[in-house]
């Protein structure tokens, strides 16, 4: 069944009521979706997990979660002789059921995560080496070992790769971009696909994730069109471990019960937000979760330069912008060039995205053109010949070559842009403090971008390597357990993929793999206590 429908939201509540009442085993008589403005009860069905965001992160935690176990296959062979050996001790056991430490020690690849490096060598061993070595798991569903939980997206299953550029290549091969039990190949030839390299264009990606989701039985756990709004701790009341007071965020007018006195919700997280309709209408609803997950990437927020005139229509700073602004004829005919910030792969894209279309451009970065730190530098010339090409102009049509624009292309190098003018005019600044004033068409500002994470308090920068700073892939990711991925200053949330500095579909799914495990261990806990006759009323552990 869809559930991206125009629903009524009691249509919505019987849709969750049936699924996870029935997931749970318990009778439940209304649901964690409620209006606003209703009060939050201890009726209300708390879910194991919920999962924010619905990319390849999310999706390969909820096949996890959905008791897809990964073993070693009968005839595999690692070609680690050591990590082969740690394998054949427990052969019997699913990986999700072994010590992830000892398995990853010793290892090393390019994430600063073990368990990802871990996960990784077992789907592509030795991959950076150049070897094309077939995965040594091999995956069982056991249901036993499935975890109700909830996967909410804005979009469709696959998140930011349904809104990237699709004329452009992956950087990654398309082997590397897939997800457990089913190969991109697998894929392509079902679907008739002629995937003529190894690289793929991010549509095809999307198209992928999305049936991935169809082909392993996921789509009950998946919500789409849904927008987070806040989530929200909610704390235990004095007699459970003496916490005695609410998230900042709960009125206290939710404390006064029907005697008079006062108590506090016994739920670990509040989640609200709102699932729109087809009609344009919002849903709103209030979910509880013993534990948040927060799978969101990093494409929500471009990065910004900062600077005076950078809200003026003509400065995009996405490639989706770029590509409607030339689709639309705006470019067409244009005699001022496009001005391109930025020497990452996404301004690069630009820049042949423009070239290709005989668009003149003037191309801005900070960096020298031989800084190591290029990501150019880390590209085979073979594999990423048209990344090459770019870099090539970056260092042979330099405005030190020549002082006079060049028709098609010119860069910039080590310059600043110090400010953009309402007459389409640019102040350019120079690493000698030279200032130059260029004439331009469109300004595409590409720089990277960053999570938005507005729904949690203060934006979540209290739960990054360096507290009170934004959460940043490369600078400050969220500060995690390297083995369980649980945020270390704040238990029972969970972060994976690029949040974590992961910002490869090849590691991520480490992250998962982590969570999985200890998800399941708590879960196998809290059954036992339940069986001895110790379990708590509300299924919190």
């Amino acid at each position: 069944r869809s559930y991206s429908g125009p629903e009524t939201e009691g249509q919505l509540l019987n849709s969750f009521v049936q699924y996870f009442g029935d997931s749970l085993g318990r009778k439940i008589k209304r649901m964690p979706l409620i209006e606003e403005t209703v009060l939050p009860g201890d009726s209300l069905l708390t879910l194991p997990v919920v999962i924010i965001g619905n990319g390849p992160s999310g999706i390969c935690l909820s096949y996890l979660l959905s008791g897809y176990r990964p073993y070693l296959s009968p005839d595999a062979i690692h070609p680690n002789p050591v990590l082969h050996t740690k394998l054949e001790e427990a052969r019997h056991l699913s990986i999700v059921d072994q010590d992830l430490e000892y398995l990853s020690e010793g290892l090393e690849g390019r994430s600063s995560n073990p368990v990802a490096v871990l996960f990784d060598t077992l789907l592509h061993p030795d991959a950076d080496f150049g070897y094309d070595y077939p995965p040594v798991l091999h995956w069982k569903l056991e249901q036993h070992n499935y975890i109700p939980h909830i996967v909410l997206g804005k979009g469709p299953p696959g998140g930011a790769w349904h809104s990237m550029e699709g004329s452009m290549l992956t950087i990654s091969f398309g082997d590397w971009m897939e997800l457990p039990g089913l190969t991109f190949k697998e894929w392509a030839a079902s679907k008739r696909r002629n995937i003529k390299s190894d690289r793929v264009m991010p549509e095809e990606i999307a198209c992928y994730y999305k049936h991935y989701v169809k082909v392993m039985g996921l789509q009950k756990n998946f919500r789409d069109n849904v927008y987070i709004t806040s989530v929200s701790r909610l704390y235990r009341g004095e007699d459970d471990e003496g916490r005695s007071q609410l998230n900042e965020d709960i009125s206290t007018q939710h404390l006064e019960m029907e005697d008079g006195q006062k108590s506090l919700i016994k739920r670990n997280w509040e989640v609200r937000g709102y699932q729109r309709a087809t009609d344009g209408s919002h849903v709103p609803f209030c979910l509880f979760a013993e534990n948040v997950a927060l799978a969101t990437g990093t494409f929500d927020s471009p990065g910004r330069l900062q600077v005076e005139g950078e809200d003026f229509p003509f400065v995009l700073h996405s490639m989706s912008d770029f590509g409607a602004a030339m689709s639309k004829g705006k470019l067409r005919g244009k005699a001022d060039p496009v001005l391109i910030v930025g020497a990452g792969l996404t301004a690069a894209d630009a820049v042949l995205c423009a070239y290709n279309n005989n668009i003149p451009v003037i191309h801005v970065f900070r960096r020298r053109v031989t800084d190591s730190s290029l990501i150019f530098k880390q590209l085979p010339k073979k594999l990423y010949p048209e990344y090459h090409k770019v870099y090539h102009m970056m260092c042979t049509q330099s405005h030190t070559v020549d002082s006079s624009l060049h028709s098609a292309y010119t860069s910039f190098p080590e310059h600043n842009v110090l400010s953009f003018k309402p007459e389409m005019k640019c102040v350019l600044q120079s690493a000698s403090g030279l200032k130059k004033i260029l004439k331009f068409s469109v300004a595409l500002v590409l720089i990277g971008s960053h999570p938005n994470l507005f729904f949690l308090k203060d934006q979540g920068h209290s739960i990054g390597h360096h507290s009170n700073q934004p959460i940043t892939c490369k600078g400050n990711p969220i500060e995690i357990d390297p083995y369980t991925y649980e945020c270390t200053k704040e238990a029972n949330l969970f972060a994976l993929g690029p949040l974590v500095g992961d910002n490869f579909v090849r590691f991520l799914k480490g992250g998962a793999l982590g969570i999985a495990r200890c998800l399941a261990i708590r879960q196998k806990k809290k059954h036992e206590l339940i069986e001895g006759g110790d379990g708590g009323g509300d299924g919190v552990p």
